[in-house]
């Protein structure tokens, strides 16, 4: 079935005010999302293990061992750490 000119100013649209009602409803029942971070995670935030200077000279050697190619993945450690997500 074919039907013509379905946007005529004549031509009703009976769904139009259920689309209607729906994006109304939708626009209400937007709220905005909320973070709150833990005293525990701010702790962790400001108590790093390394300092700014050491961290920054880790990384560096990091970023160097794997861009000549001698930078090492010890597969067995990633997978003990792997293992207990993988058991759930």
């Amino acid at each position: 079935m074919k039907i013509n000119e379905t946007n005529r100013i004549s031509a009703v649209n009976p769904y139009q005010k259920q689309k209607d009602a729906r994006v109304t409803g939708a626009e209400k029942a937007k709220q905005k999302d909320e973070v709150q971070i833990s005293a525990a995670a701010k702790e962790l935030l400001t108590t790093s293990k390394a300092s700014g200077a050491d961290r920054t000279k880790h990384i560096e050697e990091l970023k160097n061992a794997v861009a000549s190619g001698t930078y090492h993945v010890e597969a067995g450690k990633i997978a003990e750490k792997l293992l207990p997500y993988l058991k759930e």
